[in-house]
């Protein structure tokens, strides 16, 4: 992203709002990531894979790999495998680079494995340019895409396996005089996950995965190209009150780990507490700490379920490092058909 930047500046003296807006898409978080990555001689494209998506994940503090949800595509695939009703679930939130919107289709075939498909949309919002007057020359649009296909299955020794085609787009778009100014960034990835649950009298659940593998993020040549932000990522997951022969209740506690694929050694830590009423009622903690993470601190949230449909909570407690000001609401809504 950083170089999609570069490739505006010097074009016109206009061009200097454009390329403040282009830098929203690291965010200030992100080029904290990037900086890590400059350290190490390795900077990455498409940071706002990174980003969380999901208000289960956001109220668990991101500790996902290796539980099994519906929201499961933005963080293991192999988290579908056991969903057993058809499902549509719309997130709304508001990230630190901008507006997050996804929706999430779920069709589960018996015998066969979950067949998903899946579309982020990240606004980090327009930009009027203007000449030296100050008359306005054109408007200029920043969108980050991300589209999934996801399959997961179950196999013998309740092992769960799932795996996201990617296709990820940065595009700069332009109504008015500004056509030079266009531009469209792709690459494709993969995210390949395992989760498994290997004894049958203790509630353990194990996951792995690796996100966001694929081709550079080539921005205007091959040189001119960012690696995809690799991330490997590993997970346990108990059902605390499994012990007390409570079906109604149960308390999984979680724990995460995630690091850089290509430069290991700086690990960010991901904990989460989720107490459910016979599926109907959650409450969730969450603590996100690490180094590579632009949200370091704790989360909360809800979730509701009643017949159909379903809806989720989640607010980080940490507060904008830009603004101050506290982070807003993330939205999970659920239809089940």
């Amino acid at each position: 992203m950083r170089r999609a930047a570069r490739r505006f500046r010097g074009s016109r003296r206009w061009t200097g709002p454009l390329v403040a807006l282009v830098s929203l898409t690291l965010a200030p978080g992100a080029l904290r990531a990037q900086e890590i990555g400059d350290e190490t001689g390795a900077g990455e494209g498409a940071l706002f894979l990174l980003l969380p998506v999901g208000a289960q994940g956001v109220g668990l503090g991101r500790a996902m790999t290796a539980l099994a949800t519906e929201e499961a595509a933005f963080w293991n695939p192999a988290g579908l495998a056991q969903q057993s009703r058809r499902t549509v679930m719309v997130y709304r939130g508001n990230q630190i680079a901008g507006d997050a919107t996804a929706l999430s289709v779920l069709l589960p075939w018996e015998r066969v494995g979950t067949f998903g498909a899946s579309y982020l949309l990240l606004d980090i919002g327009d930009q009027a340019l203007r000449d030296a007057f100050g008359n306005v020359l054109g408007r200029i649009s920043v969108r980050n895409h991300a589209g999934l296909v996801s399959y997961a299955a179950a196999f013998p020794g309740r092992i769960y396996a799932g795996i996201n085609l990617k296709l990820v787009q940065f595009r700069v778009a332009c109504r008015g005089q500004c056509p030079d100014l266009e531009t469209t960034s792709s690459a494709y990835a993969i995210d390949a996950g395992i989760q498994a649950e290997p004894f049958e009298r203790i509630p353990l659940r194990f996951g792995w995965m690796v996100a966001h593998a694929g081709t550079e993020f080539q921005v205007i040549n091959e040189e001119q190209s960012d690696p995809l932000p690799t991330r490997l990522r590993f997970a346990v997951a108990y059902d605390v009150l499994r012990h007390l022969d409570e079906d109604r209740l149960a308390l999984w506690f979680t724990l995460e780990t995630e690091d850089r694929a290509r430069d290991l050694g700086s690990p960010s830590l991901y904990a989460g507490l989720n107490l459910s009423a016979a599926e109907l009622f959650h409450v969730r903690a969450g603590y996100v700490g690490g180094k590579l993470d632009q949200t370091n601190g704790a989360s909360v949230g809800l979730g509701f379920r009643f017949d159909r449909f379903s809806l989720n909570l989640a607010k980080s407690l940490t507060r904008s490092v830009v603004t101050g000001a506290s982070q807003p609401l993330h939205v999970t809504f659920g239809v089940e058909f």
